[in-house]
């Protein structure tokens, strides 16, 4: 069984992958490994756990400016994320997610934000995410 939501789609595009689920907004400098794709801010919840290949939910942005660059490096080396979903949107995540070049989404249901897990695999498709396994 699948359920499907509808968001705001920021970057259109399609992404199938595990969700990686963030319970705190991370910092664009200092707050990932551009070179392994880690959360590498000490303190994070989610701390060594990598955004490399995983549908990115996140809170929001924090911090410097340095999420463009991250991104971007992070993606070059092959190591950014499917895709991403946010609840807030700041300029700062607004470019980081335009770089990446990865799908995004933003106003989904609270429902939506309910069902997600680190480890579930979802599906991005334009402005819906549809979850692949039973809930």
């Amino acid at each position: 069984m699948s359920r499907s939501f509808e968001g705001r789609c920021l970057v259109d595009g399609e992404a199938e992958a595990e969700i990686l689920y963030c319970t705190d907004k991370i910092p664009g400098w200092g707050g990932i490994s551009y070179a392994t794709g880690e959360i590498i801010e000490v303190g994070h919840p989610q701390f060594g756990q990598s955004i490399a290949g995983k549908i990115l939910v996140i809170p929001g942005a924090k911090g410097a400016s340095g999420w463009s660059g991250q991104f971007h490096i992070a993606r070059v080396n092959g190591v950014g994320p499917a895709a991403v979903v946010t609840r807030t949107l700041n300029t700062k995540l607004a470019l980081g997610i335009a770089v990446a070049e990865a799908p995004a989404l933003i106003d989904l249901p609270e429902e939506a934000y309910a069902l997600m897990q680190t480890g579930r695999r979802a599906r991005i498709c334009g402005s819906t995410l549809t979850f692949l396994d039973e809930d």
